[in-house]
């Protein structure tokens, strides 16, 4: 197979890395990438000839000049910034592979499916639907045919004081810590359990949320924060608590996550990734609750951290 030509826009975010080796290990080339910040010292370890712009006007220009030999745009940049350069791509007739959430607001879906007139493939990274452990979970769920599962999701994953100086505590930047940290988890519920047919949130938070979905296979209990303390609550021995609980059988969250990225790119690049309709789904649940109207606790339908807070 021909090798593919990338360009990476968000260079130096914290994701990057994972796509610069994604393209590596595929044997594929990264020609330029870009970024407002220079701190991008992870290229030499993978493509030290890659082009790097960090000013915007001249990446545009190398674009423009070289778009004949571009294959596709990675997008790396914070989360409030996917749907423009996600139009940029398709301005640029660009392949896309953009990293989660592929846009905040779900109308901007519709949006993008209208302008990509020469139906370029447009990617996003949902990494868990191909992690073998939940695969294996998909296929157990779904042999138990008219079963509703009871099902705790726990995740905490502790920040420190640097994220809320940043975009990722803006709730109209990040799109919240439901969207930040949560997209892969709901995409994850919606892609084993179905479609929701209900919902309520009891805390949201800028570093706790906490709420209640009724699935079509299932009803989930779910708990997500960027508190330290709700750790020591549980064990003070660890540093996160990352896990789904299903009848009382718990799936660990935190490992075998390492060459994901890796096989998510050869995925598209066998036309197998996400594309918008395969998001679609975890990015309309997340819209809902993110902004429903808090309700009042109700027995067997709140998470146990709740009962600690």
């Amino acid at each position: 197979m021909k090798k593919k030509n990338f360009c990476i826009i968000g260079a130096s975010g914290f994701v990057a890395p994972k796509h610069m080796e994604a393209i590596y290990f595929t044997k594929n080339n990264l020609i330029a990438c870009s970024d407002l910040h220079e701190n991008i010292g992870i290229i030499d370890r993978f493509f030290p000839n890659s082009e790097f712009f960090s000013n915007t006007k001249k990446f545009q220009n190398f674009v423009k000049k070289a778009k004949n030999k571009i294959d596709y745009l990675s997008i790396c940049s914070p989360n409030y910034l996917h749907f423009e350069h996600i139009k940029y791509g398709i301005k640029n007739n660009l392949n896309i592979i953009c990293e989660k959430p592929l846009v905040l607001n779900p109308a901007h879906l519709d949006t993008i499916e209208k302008l990509n007139i020469n139906k370029k493939s447009i990617n996003t990274i949902l990494q868990l639907r191909i992690h073998p452990n939940i695969i294996k979970l998909k296929k157990y769920i779904n042999k138990q045919k008219n079963k509703i599962h009871d099902v705790e999701l726990t995740y905490v994953t502790p920040r420190g004081k640097w994220y809320y100086s940043t975009w990722k505590s803006d709730f109209k930047k990040s799109g919240g810590l439901i969207t930040n940290i949560g997209i892969h988890l709901f995409d994850l519920l919606v892609w084993v359990f179905g479609d929701c047919e209900h919902s309520k949130i009891f805390v949201n938070k800028a570093n706790c949320s906490s709420g209640f979905l009724k699935l079509k296979k299932a009803n989930i209990k779910w708990f997500l924060s960027i508190d330290k303390k709700h750790v020591l609550m549980e064990n003070k021995n660890k540093f996160s608590i990352r896990n789904l609980k299903i009848n009382n059988r718990i799936f660990d969250l935190s490992k075998g996550f390492t060459n994901l990225h890796i096989q998510s790119y050869k995925n598209i690049l066998n036309s197998k990734g996400f594309n918008i309709e395969e998001s679609r789904n975890s990015i309309e649940l997340i819209n809902k609750i993110k902004y429903q109207k808090i309700s009042n606790l109700k027995f067997n339908e709140y998470h146990r951290l709740l009962k600690k807070l």
